[in-house]
């Protein structure tokens, strides 16, 4: 008899879902989300690869210029037994930060920010994903929108995630990381030279200054 491998809606422990994960080397991503194994459709490009590859462009410059930080891309993340999900995005800190990696080249634990691109607010990654997410105390969740043309940005205060308002100038700030600026609009019109330049100024910040004396180098 064939080993059985996943399939959507497999109610699975961890290491179930991991064992039948390895037998599927076909398989680009399946998550499991409150015991619950989730496989994605195709990836579209406009709804979906264009605006992953445009946020990890901007995760990757923030990265690059904060020693202590790490962002990756489709990183397998174990929060706890009945959730391993698979971000599109995260940002971690490498020193003194919440998740590790782990011997077997897995992040353990919950880094400070994680980024999904999702073509609806009826997504499971707003609702059943964002649940784990929460719960396991992920400080920071952007998620964007592309069928609504939004962005969402939240931020984990007593236990529950409140929205972070942009300020003045119509710009987005992490609180978790000094420095992470975003220009949502320009995004959201495609428009990455705009987007990376509020960023470098972010970088630029005396706040991103005095944030990079206490992540120190990891690399």
């Amino acid at each position: 008899m064939a080993e059985p491998l996943l399939e959507p809606g497999d109610r699975l422990t961890r290491d179930e879902f991991e064992r039948r994960y390895e037998r599927m080397p076909h398989v680009k991503k399946a998550e499991l989300i409150e015991g619950t194994v989730y496989m994605p459709s195709p990836v579209r490009v406009k709804q979906h690869a264009l605006p992953h590859s445009h946020l990890g462009g901007w995760l990757a410059l923030y990265a690059a210029e904060t020693p202590g930080v790490e962002s990756a891309d489709n990183s397998t993340v174990r929060l706890d037994l009945d959730n391993e999900p698979q971000p599109d995005l995260v940002l971690m800190k490498l020193n003194g930060g919440q998740a590790r990696i782990s011997e077997d080249d897995h992040i353990e634990g919950a880094p400070e920010l994680v980024v999904e691109v999702v073509s609806s607010s009826r997504a499971y990654d707003l609702h059943q994903k964002k649940g784990a997410y929460r719960r396991n105390g992920i400080c920071e969740y952007l998620a964007w929108v592309t069928g609504e043309n939004r962005l969402i940005w939240w931020e984990l205060h007593e236990g529950e995630y409140d929205e972070i308002a942009p300020d003045a100038h119509g710009l987005l700030k992490s609180r978790v990381f000094p420095g992470l600026w975003l220009d949502a609009a320009a995004l959201l019109r495609g428009d990455m030279k705009s987007v990376l330049a509020t960023l470098r100024r972010g970088l630029d910040s005396p706040e991103h200054s005095a944030f990079v004396v206490t992540t120190g180098s990891a690399r």
